[in-house]
């Protein structure tokens, strides 16, 4: 609950003036998927892609937060929930600088993305559904995570041994099985310029 003595305290310099300034519309980039389906290679290459653009952009990356911001929550679904609410947060202050803010989690609970969505004004949040399937991301293995599940080491795996419940109406939906980084950084850059995210005046 909060407390009641906390007040809010109005900024004089705005979302919508530390948005003109980088002349681009602040947003969030939601980029959720199994583990081993590519979210963080592709969110740092929509990232760099994006630097080449001279837009302003910051990178949150579910193992970085977790050495830092998150090093004390564990992978009970409590603690997932609270995980994703902390990033939501962090996000949100993001946006309020004017960035274009990249995420690149499992998130695997409908609810808590919606939740993150509902901290930021109305297109302010994309989820980028990175679709690949289960048994291709445990082909690629690339933290080996997957084999230590199959042998009993890890419990609580999303996807195997703890739900993840696939987005119903993402804004971007990329099927990545076959498709190279620079095709899909590409069909990500298009839906922004698009709906006028980088060029906003």
């Amino acid at each position: 609950m909060l407390n009641k003595n906390i007040v809010w305290h109005d900024h004089y310099i705005t979302k919508e003036k530390r948005s003109s300034k980088k002349k681009q519309k602040p947003c969030i980039l939601w980029f959720t998927g199994l583990s081993g389906s590519g979210k963080s290679t592709i969110a740092n290459a929509v990232e760099s892609r994006l630097a080449e653009l001279n837009r302003h952009t910051y990178l949150l990356d579910g193992d970085n937060i977790r050495r830092g911001l998150n090093k004390e929550l564990g992978f009970s679904d409590a603690d997932r929930v609270e995980n994703i609410r902390r990033i939501g947060e962090v996000s949100k202050l993001f946006v309020d600088a004017g960035l274009i803010v990249l995420t690149a989690f499992i998130s695997p609970f409908q609810k808590e993305r919606e939740v993150v969505r509902s901290l930021v004004e109305e297109r302010e949040f994309i989820e980028v559904f990175i679709d690949t399937p289960l048994e291709v991301c445990e082909a690629r293995d690339p933290k080996g995570l997957y084999k230590k599940v199959r042998k009993g080491e890890i419990t609580n795996f999303t996807g195997i041994s703890s739900p993840y419940e696939a987005p119903t109406t993402p804004e971007i939906h990329i099927i990545n099985d076959k498709q190279s980084i620079e095709n899909v950084a590409e069909q990500i850059l298009n839906y922004l310029d698009d709906k006028g995210y980088l060029d906003a005046r």
